[in-house]
């Protein structure tokens, strides 16, 4: 088993991860163990997870997850997930 998830940290950003371990992760970045992003910005909570089979698709989905902006995590995390296709459209001014 493995997962992709999605911290919301003190400051109020979004970071993304892939573990093996979910609760064990999470301990670790609320222990200051985790990636360098997160230990300046304690505590940090999780808002978001996706289960997988394989280590490497979790790992495939935070790559995907990491390029998307804000408002298509927020998106994501709240489950609209019609709002998705919308946000991935690239903007022109």
């Amino acid at each position: 088993m493995a997962y992709m998830y999605i911290l919301q940290c003190a400051d109020g950003s979004l970071y993304v991860g892939s573990t093996r371990h979910l609760e064990h992760r999470l301990a670790q970045h609320n222990d200051g163990e985790g990636a360098a992003y997160t230990r300046t910005r304690l505590p940090v909570s999780l808002v978001y997870f996706e289960t997988f089979d394989r280590v490497d698709d979790a790992y495939r989905r935070e790559k995907q997850v990491q390029g998307w902006g804000r408002a298509k995590r927020l998106a994501l995390i709240t489950g609209h997930l019609e709002a998705l296709p919308p946000l991935s459209k690239k903007r022109f001014h």
